[in-house]
C-alpha cells in the first residue's frame, strides 16, 4: 500500500465500507472495494480500529468499533460530498453538458459508473497517483469515456494540460473540486478558481466544499490526521469570503449547503431506516455549487 496515496485510499475505502455494510445507502460506489486490494482493505480496517483512541474516549462502549469509526469520523464528508457533487452533475447534464473535469481525481470510480453516454470524464491528479489508478481499473474491465491527464496543478500550468487534451473551452463543463480547498491557502485557492475561470466557459459550474469557522471536535481530529499524513489544512472561510472570492473570479454562487441542509437533504431518510447507526453532518463543511456566469465580466 503506497503511503503517500493514503488520503485517497481511506477516502475509497469509506465508500467501499458504506457500500458493502448498507441496504439503503446515502452514497452508492459498487466499485470503489474493486479498487483496493483485500489487503489494503484489511489493513485500513485494522489500522482505523487500532487507532480508535484517537477518536473517541476509552471510557465509551462500542460494540462495533470500525463501524462507529466510519461512520462517524471518515464517511460522514466523503459520502455528503460526493453525493452533493454527482446530484448536481445529474442535473447539469439533463440541460446538455457533456463535460466532467475531476480535479485531484485520486480513486474516484464515477467515470466507470457513468450512465450518461455523451459525458467524458477527464481525471487530473499527479503523475503518480494517475499510473496507479490506471493498473487498479484495468480489472473492472469497463469501458469508460474517460481521459487521464498528469497534472501537479500547484506546480504545473493546469490550463495548458487540460487545453492539449480533447478537452473543449466552448462547451460547457462541471468541475469537481472536492477535498481541494482545505489544504490551499486562500490565495492559492483563489489562483485556482481564476484559473477554472480562463478554462471554463460561461455557463459551466464548479462544485467543492470548503471549511467554514464553525468549531467542531471532527475539525480538529480532521486537522491533526491531515498534519500525520503531511497534508497541512490551511484554511476557513466564512460564507461572505467564499461569495466575494467566487465573484472575483467571475463565479455566482448557485446552491450552498450547510451542516442543517445537509441533514435534511441527504441524511434523514438514511437515518430513518438506520436508527442504530446514525450518521450526522459534519458541522465545519459547507458545500458550494457555483455557476460562471458573463454577468459578472
Amino acid at each position: 500500500m503506497n503511503l503517500n496515496n493514503m488520503t485517497a485510499l481511506v477516502c475509497t475505502f469509506a465508500r467501499a465500507y458504506h457500500y458493502k455494510n448498507n441496504k439503503y445507502r446515502i452514497f452508492s460506489d459498487n466499485l470503489a472495494q474493486e479498487i483496493l486490494t483485500e489487503e489494503e482493505y484489511k489493513l485500513i480496517s485494522n489500522s482505523l480500529v487500532q487507532g480508535i483512541s484517537f477518536f473517541n474516549q476509552p471510557s465509551l462502549k462500542i460494540d462495533d468499533p470500525l463501524r462507529w469509526i466510519v461512520d462517524n469520523k471518515i464517511s460522514p464528508s466523503v459520502l455528503l460530498r460526493s453525493s452533493f457533487c454527482e446530484h448536481a452533475l445529474s442535473n447539469r447534464v439533463r440541460f446538455n453538458c457533456e463535460q466532467y473535469i475531476i480535479l485531484v481525481s485520486g480513486y474516484d470510480t464515477f467515470a466507470y459508473r457513468n450512465k450518461f453516454k455523451n459525458l467524458k470524464v477527464y481525471e487530473i491528479d499527479k503523475p503518480a497517483i494517475i499510473l496507479d489508478k490506471i493498473k487498479r481499473v484495468k480489472n473492472l474491465k469497463i469501458d469508460a469515456l474517460v481521459e487521464y491527464l498528469k497534472c501537479d496543478f500547484n506546480n504545473e500550468d493546469l490550463e495548458n494540460v487540460v487545453l492539449n487534451s480533447t478537452f473543449n473551452n466552448d462547451k460547457e463543463a462541471f468541475v469537481s473540486l472536492l477535498g481541494i480547498s482545505y489544504y490551499l491557502s486562500k490565495e492559492e485557492f483563489s489562483n485556482l478558481l481564476s484559473k477554472l475561470s480562463n478554462l471554463i466557459c460561461d455557463n459551466s459550474s464548479i462544485v467543492f466544499d470548503y471549511q467554514n469557522n464553525v468549531y467542531s471536535i471532527e475539525a480538529t481530529q480532521n486537522e491533526k490526521l491531515a498534519y500525520s499524513a503531511k497534508e497541512e489544512m490551511k484554511s476557513k472561510y466564512t460564507y461572505d469570503e467564499i461569495e466575494e472570492m467566487l465573484s472575483n473570479n467571475g463565479f455566482l454562487i448557485y446552491e450552498h449547503m450547510n451542516e442543517e441542509d445537509m441533514n435534511i437533504t441527504y441524511l434523514d431518510k438514511y437515518n430513518l431506516l438506520n436508527p442504530r447507526h446514525k450518521i450526522k453532518a459534519p458541522k465545519s463543511v459547507s458545500y458550494v455549487l457555483a455557476v460562471k456566469s458573463n454577468r459578472l465580466h
